[in-house]
C-alpha cells in the first residue's frame, strides 16, 4: 500500500504533529482527540489499530496496548485542508483514561445533549445509540443494558423475540398505549443487538435510502 499521501499532510512545522479526531464508527460519537506524527500514521495503517504520539511522554503509544481498550480502524482520512485526521474505529471498552466511554463527557451550560437537540424529531435515537454504546464500553453495575451485554447474544435475541411478540399482541388488541410502549422496547433491544454485533445504525439507514431511491426510479 502506497503511503505517498502522507507527504501531502500539513504537519505542524514546530512539532511535526497533526491532530487526529477519533470517532466510534457504530454510535458516531467523537471519542477523543490525539496527535500523530508520520511514524504513528504509518504504524496505524500497518497494524489496523490506532497509534499516536504522546506529547507528555515524548514517545509512540498504541491505544489500548496496556488497558486492552484497543481501537480497530475502519476508516481513516483527513479534512479538506489536510491538517486534521479523522479515524473511525471499532472501540473496545472506554476510550477515556477516566473510564468514560468518550473523553467528551463534559457539556457547556445550555448545550448538553438533551438541550442541544430539543425539537429535533429523531434526536432521541442518536442519544439512545450513544447511551447504549457507552454502556457497552463502561459496563456500569446495575444497568439493564450492562446485564444484556454480559449475558450475550442469546439473551439479546431472546428479548427481541419477546418484544416482537408483544408488539404483535398489542396491535391485535388495538391497545395503542401498549403498542407504543412495546414498539419502544423493541427498538431499544434492536439497537442493543446492533451494538453487540458492531453494526452501525447508519448502515441500516443507508440501505433504506438505497431501497427507497430504487423504488422511486422504478416508479418513474
Amino acid at each position: 500500500m502506497s503511503l505517498a499521501w502522507i507527504d501531502s499532510l500539513q504537519f505542524d512545522e514546530a512539532t511535526g504533529l497533526i491532530p487526529c479526531v477519533v470517532q466510534d464508527v457504530q454510535s458516531r460519537e467523537v471519542l477523543m482527540l490525539a496527535y500523530m506524527n508520520r511514524e504513528s500514521i504509518e504504524k496505524t495503517v500497518e497494524t489496523g489499530q490506532t497509534w499516536f504520539w504522546s506529547r507528555s511522554r515524548q514517545e509512540l503509544w498504541n491505544k489500548g496496548a496496556t488497558s486492552g481498550h484497543v481501537q480497530q480502524v475502519v476508516r481513516f482520512g483527513y479534512d479538506c485542508d489536510r491538517d486534521t485526521l479523522l479515524c473511525e474505529v471499532e472501540q473496545t471498552g472506554p476510550a477515556c483514561h477516566t473510564g468514560s466511554y468518550t473523553c467528551f463527557f463534559e457539556s457547556v451550560p445550555g448545550y448538553a445533549a438533551g438541550e442541544r437537540s430539543a425539537g429535533h424529531r429523531y434526536a432521541i435515537l442518536d442519544e439512545l445509540l450513544a447511551t447504549i454504546a457507552a454502556r457497552d464500553a463502561e459496563r456500569p453495575t446495575g444497568a439493564y443494558t450492562t446485564y444484556l451485554f454480559e449475558k450475550g447474544l442469546e439473551k439479546i435475541l431472546k428479548k427481541i423475540g419477546e418484544e416482537s411478540t408483544e408488539v404483535v399482541i398489542a396491535a391485535l388488541k388495538g391497545d395503542r398505549p401498549e403498542l407504543t410502549a412495546e414498539a419502544g422496547d423493541l427498538i431499544y433491544h434492536l439497537f442493543v443487538l446492533l451494538q453487540e454485533q458492531k453494526l452501525s445504525f447508519d448502515d441500516v439507514l443507508k440501505l433504506l435510502e438505497e431501497r427507497h431511491s430504487k423504488k422511486d426510479i422504478q416508479n418513474k
